[in-house]
C-alpha cells in the first residue's frame, strides 16, 4: 500500500466529529479500567484456588494479551493523525490475533482434554504469530483478508468441540458463545464507516464480547479450583 509523506495509508481516513472521539474515548478508558481491574481479580483468584503451574501461566498469557489489546486499541483510535498514528495502528490490528490466541490458552489448559486440544492451541499460537507478524512488517496488506481471518481463527475452537469446549460449565459456554456472536456481529458496524458513532458503536460491541470471554476464563478458574 502506498503512503503519503506523513507516513500515513492512503487507502485510510480518520473523519471522527469531536463527538464521536469522545465517544469513542469514553468506550476505550472504561475498557482499559475494567481491563486492568479483570486482570487483577483474576489472578488473585488463581492464586487463591488449587490451579497448576501450567493453568496459572496460561492466564498471565491471557491476562498480558488483554491489556495489551485494549492498550494498544486506545492509543492508535485516542493518539493525533500522524505518522505515529499509523504505527500504532499495527499494534492495534497485530494485538487482535494476540487476544484471540491469549483466550483460547486458558481455556484449553484449565478444560482441554487429549491431544486434539493442545494440538488446536498450537495451531491457532502459529497462525496467530504469522498474522501479528504481517501486521507488525507489512501494514495495511490484507485488511479485508485479516477480519475473515479473525473471525475463522475465534470460532475454531469449534473443530475440537468434544476435547475443549465441551469442558465448559454451562454458564461458560453460554457467555463462550455469546462472546463470539458479539465480536462477529460487531464487524457489521466496523466495516459500516458512513453511520454516526460507528467506531464507538464497533469498539463497544468488543468491549461487551471481551467481558463475555472474561466470564467463561473466570468461571472455568472457579470451577476447576473448586
Amino acid at each position: 500500500m502506498f503512503l503519503a509523506e506523513d507516513g500515513r495509508p492512503l487507502a485510510l481516513t480518520w473523519n471522527y466529529t469531536p463527538s464521536e472521539l469522545r465517544a469513542d474515548g469514553v468506550v476505550h478508558i472504561a475498557g482499559i479500567a475494567l481491563g486492568f481491574l479483570g486482570a487483577i481479580c483474576l489472578v488473585v483468584t488463581a492464586a487463591l484456588n488449587h490451579l497448576g503451574w501450567i493453568e496459572r501461566a496460561s492466564l498471565l498469557v491471557y491476562a498480558t494479551a488483554l491489556l495489551a489489546m485494549l492498550g494498544a486499541s486506545a492509543a492508535y483510535n485516542m493518539w493525533p493523525v500522524g505518522p505515529r498514528k499509523w504505527i500504532l495502528r499495527r499494534f492495534d490490528h497485530a494485538f487482535i490475533y494476540l487476544m484471540i490466541a491469549g483466550t483460547y490458552t486458558p481455556v484449553v489448559a484449565l478444560v482441554g482434554s487429549g491431544p486434539l486440544a493442545w494440538t488446536l492451541l498450537a495451531l491457532i499460537w502459529t497462525v496467530a504469530l504469522t498474522g501479528i507478524a504481517i501486521k507488525i512488517l507489512m501494514p495495511g496488506r490484507w485488511d479485508r483478508v485479516s477480519i475473515v481471518l479473525y473471525l475463522m481463527l475465534g470460532w475454531s475452537g469449534v473443530l475440537a468441540y468434544e476435547s475443549v469446549i465441551s469442558g465448559l460449565t454451562p454458564s461458560a459456554l453460554w457467555l463462550l458463545a455469546i462472546g463470539g456472536l458479539l465480536y462477529s456481529g460487531g464487524v457489521v458496524f466496523h466495516v459500516w464507516r458512513s453511520l454516526p458513532f460507528q467506531n464507538a458503536i464497533w469498539h463497544a460491541f468488543v468491549l461487551a464480547a471481551t467481558a463475555c470471554h472474561y466470564g467463561t476464563i473466570m468461571a472455568s478458574v472457579l470451577h476447576v479450583g473448586a
